[in-house]
């Protein structure tokens, strides 16, 4: 899981593992949990966000067969920071295979974008012969992660569930939780 720093991965990783709000402090380094899902089981890697850290991140994508994306929707200053973050991995060789599920966090937030705003920014539209999906998410209350999880497994063929791997055929679709 990868996103600028403040995007709220950490918070998003341990709503999943376990099912409620942690506070939490800037990564430097790396989480790695399993989360479990319909029976398929998810190793999250969540990679610390800042500036130095991102350099790092090329040392995780070996094997990675889901990317998950997280951006802060509430903060317009940096979105275009992380469209550049996000169109250089989608670039990367050895993440060419893996399958992009977007959230756009923070949707809880008054000042936030909407989801198709963001997808627009982000410039979602220009990804081609990627599979990808965005989520509007609310890391504190859960909202939209369930939604995301669920786009994932039901794109995951049973061959490659069973080995415990993430692949999802073409999808691009924009989603949009009530927070």
């Amino acid at each position: 899981m990868l996103g600028l720093d403040d995007s709220g991965k950490t918070t998003i990783l341990y709503k999943l593992k376990l099912g409620d709000f942690v506070a939490t402090v800037p990564t430097i380094g790396f989480n790695v949990e399993s989360v479990e899902y319909k029976n398929i089981r998810f190793n999250v890697w969540d990679l610390g966000g800042q500036d130095m850290i991102r350099p790092l991140w090329r040392h995780y994508y070996r094997n990675t067969r889901v990317l998950i994306f997280v951006v802060d929707s509430n903060n317009k200053r940096r979105i275009y920071q992380a469209r550049n973050e996000l169109h250089r991995l989608i670039n990367e060789d050895e993440l060419s295979d893996a399958t992009i599920l977007i959230f756009a966090n923070k949707q809880d937030l008054p000042g936030a974008m909407h989801v198709s705003e963001v997808a627009d920014k982000l410039k979602l539209h220009t990804i081609s012969q990627r599979r990808w999906h965005i989520q509007s998410t609310c890391a504190k209350t859960g909202q939209g992660l369930n939604e995301g999880l669920i786009w994932l497994t039901n794109n995951i063929p049973d061959k490659v569930a069973q080995t415990n791997s993430c692949i999802s055929i073409p999808a691009r679709r924009i989603c949009e939780a009530k927070c």
